[in-house]
């Protein structure tokens, strides 16, 4: 039989499990910072380790990303990896960027920066910190690579006036 004394000892125990879980949930919202209800859901099935990435606009996105039409590949990688949780298709869409900012003559510093938001961010999803791409149509495959190509845009020398930067080739 179930006392009145044990009862109030019960219901203290389950308010002090639910303010730990509230607690909880409060830590890790401040801590992962989500932008989106996508990024909310992605984040939490990432730690529990069910998330995947929507394989249909995966395909879509590579499609595009190989007819070089880079703002559609986004917008599909975006669709594919919703909570910014799978560093491969973050190495896409910070590779996307930098083919669309280089040009023979000079670089979008904008596209450059944001494709170097990107890659950071697959750098540190990435096992150890370590991505290597194996796709033959890339002319970089590891992450620390395309880091370095970005950032080399963006900074400004003495080089960026050299007349024969324009027989360079993009990679």
């Amino acid at each position: 039989m179930v006392t009145a004394e044990s009862r109030a000892v019960m219901v203290r125990i389950a308010g002090l499990a639910m303010t730990l879980a509230y607690a909880s949930l409060i830590v890790w919202l401040y801590s992962a910072q989500p932008q989106t209800v996508a990024e909310v859901t992605g984040s939490l099935s990432s730690t529990v380790g069910v998330y995947q990435v929507d394989a249909q606009a995966m395909a879509d996105a590579l499609a595009f990303f190989r007819r070089d039409a880079f703002p559609e590949a986004r917008m599909a990688f975006e669709r594919a990896d919703p909570a910014h949780h799978d560093a491969r298709t973050q190495f896409y869409i910070a590779y996307s960027y930098y083919r669309e900012g280089w040009g023979r003559v000079y670089d979008d510093d904008a596209l450059f920066r944001k494709g170097i938001e990107a890659v950071d961010r697959a750098i540190l999803l990435a096992p150890d910190h370590r991505l290597i791409v194996d796709d033959p149509d890339l002319g970089m495959h590891s992450a620390d690579e395309l880091k370095a190509e970005l950032e080399r845009g963006v900074t400004h020398d003495a080089s960026d006036f050299n007349p024969l930067k324009v027989f360079r080739t993009r990679k």
